[in-house]
């Protein structure tokens, strides 16, 4: 385990809550701030992508409560989460809100934190690595690249009512951005490929599809945008995915380190 004292790292107080970003998936990918919180918290509400190698590192006698959500399953709702991390450190608990990938980019860790911010429950927020990052360098993807992309743009690929967001700009992302990032897409990508290829880009721009990235079940498909939905229906990828746009993909057939 961490020397925290050595490192100086922050008391985790009893009474607050920390939204902790566990990452994609491998535990190796864990910061030293989470893991100083997982042995430290007295409860851990934690999310449907947390590893389950991560929640052994809690210490023991640590209540586990599950509070994920999957698309088109039943879920907690969100009010219910956030009233009962308050309700959890309004008991004094040390409270680890444990989430995959970075607790702020779609991971709702905003809203959690205003909540917490609206009943003064004292709270810290502690980046993980996010899987459209993480993820796209376990699958031999660098997000950006001097000489390639200059600028990425990371999408949700669902609404809050789970349809194509209706409120990205599609056309100008299309323009604008070498590199496409799409978080819990794969549902709708072939309609977002077709968007994106009416706004300008090449139906033959390089995608990659990868699944349950940064673990040892991690699978992943590349294939043209036009193309790139059926494709990775035909080989069975099914979800957590992330799907990256853009000619980054092509270093791809270099860089698979892990698949090397």
């Amino acid at each position: 385990m961490i020397d925290s004292a050595r490192l100086n790292l922050a008391e985790f107080a009893p009474g607050s809550v920390w939204l902790v970003g566990a990452g994609p998936g491998d535990p190796g990918l864990l910061s030293a701030l989470a893991l100083h919180a997982l042995v430290h918290a007295d409860v851990v509400v934690y999310d449907a992508l947390v590893d389950p190698r991560i929640l052994a590192l809690a210490q023991s006698g640590a209540a586990l409560e599950f509070a994920g959500k999957r698309g088109g399953r039943p879920s907690p709702r969100q009010p219910d989460i956030s009233a009962r991390l308050v309700h959890l450190a309004q008991q004094g608990q040390r409270v680890l809100r444990l989430k995959g990938g970075d607790p702020c980019v779609f991971g709702r860790g905003g809203e959690e934190a205003l909540a917490l911010a609206a009943a003064s429950i004292p709270f810290r927020i502690v980046p993980g690595i996010t899987a459209g990052i993480g993820g796209l360098a376990y699958a031999g993807i660098p997000v950006t690249h001097r000489d390639i992309a200059s600028a990425v743009t990371f999408v949700t690929g669902h609404d809050r009512g789970g349809a194509v967001p209706e409120a990205v700009d599609w056309a100008a992302i299309a323009k604008a951005s070498p590199v496409i990032v799409l978080y819990m897409a794969l549902p709708h990508l072939e309609r977002i490929a077709a968007r994106l290829i009416a706004a300008g880009r090449a139906p033959d721009e390089p995608v990659a599809v990868i699944s349950r990235a940064t673990t040892a079940a991690q699978r992943v498909v590349t294939a043209p945008l036009a193309e790139a939905a059926a494709r990775a229906a035909a080989a069975g990828i099914d979800a957590p995915t992330i799907v990256v746009i853009g000619q980054i993909v092509r270093l791809r057939d270099r860089l698979d380190w892990l698949g090397a």
